[in-house]
């Protein structure tokens, strides 16, 4: 369990207050430091949010440790308010607000989606939208450009691709005549994908194609739409995609109504870095 375990553990530090379960609500003090209560309803909001494996101990194990966690925490934080100062003020002010913020945003991020919402982002991706691509090429890779012009004028003589591939390419696809298979967008280095986008079926570059790791000849042997996917194999990226929307909206959606006013003042950048501010 690490160092959370010190944390949770039975140790007889609770203070418990019996009573009949069914008088029992959120409300019911469990304990009380110095004057702060410390309620049922703290030990559920605190057990919500820990990790799993936490959740998995026995009940009376986490009651326990929880609540000696809760009692520990008011402790020290009330020590801490004795000393407070204007850095840990302005902190807390911060950590409040991206609290809140965050609650916020992983509401609207974990809030049920409509199927139709979901159906109708695959049908604009993957059957209204432009058909994705895929290629399938073979090249020839070879050390200098000098090597490339050659390996283009044995081609331009009839040569053939595969059989100076097996020859004369260094790259690991050499043994198979160059075929580099079936591939799309993305996942080739730029220049080589470029080179490929630019060719006819069938064609070879006249001119080398240069990437980190050598001189290319590049044949493009075919090209295809790719198929679409079927709904439930992407439904969770197109869900996450949804997710991110809707939360990107809340964000633009409330600061665009938020009744904002910037200062106008001129500040240094630098001084976001003046510590010294913070002294009282």
């Amino acid at each position: 369990m690490g160092k959370f375990s010190t944390l949770l553990r039975a140790t007889g530090l609770a203070v418990t207050v019996a009573m009949p379960a069914a008088a029992q609500d959120a409300d019911t003090v469990l304990a009380t430091v110095n004057g702060t209560d410390i309620t049922i309803g703290h030990m559920i909001a605190l057990q919500e949010r820990l990790p799993d494996q936490y959740k998995q101990l026995a009940d009376d194990v986490l009651y326990e440790g929880m609540l000696e966690q809760l009692i520990q925490q008011t402790a020290l934080a009330q020590e801490m308010e004795k000393d407070d100062t204007k850095s840990l003020a302005l902190t807390r002010e911060n950590e409040i607000r991206a609290f809140l913020a965050g609650e916020l945003l992983a509401k609207v991020g974990t809030a049920d989606l409509d199927d139709g919402s979901v159906e109708a982002l695959y049908e604009e991706r993957y059957e209204t939208g432009e058909p994705e691509m895929e290629f399938n090429a073979s090249h020839i890779l070879v050390e200098t450009e000098e090597e490339a012009n050659t390996v283009i004028e044995e081609l331009s003589g009839g040569a053939d691709f595969a059989e100076l591939a097996k020859e004369k390419s260094t790259g690991p696809s050499g043994p198979g005549g160059g075929l580099l298979g079936w591939f799309g967008k993305g996942q080739m280095v730029p220049a080589f994908e470029e080179a490929v986008l630019s060719l006819e079926e069938g064609a070879v570059t006249e001119a080398p194609v240069q990437t980190q790791f050598g001189w290319h000849v590049v044949k493009l042997n075919e090209s295809r739409a790719k198929s679409a996917p079927e709904l439930d194999s992407v439904r969770d990226e197109l869900e996450r995609e949804l997710r991110a929307a809707a939360i990107d909206n809340r964000i633009t959606t409330l600061t665009e109504a938020a009744d904002i006013t910037r200062a106008e003042v001129e500040v240094d950048p630098s001084i976001i870095r003046n510590l010294e501010l913070l002294k009282d």
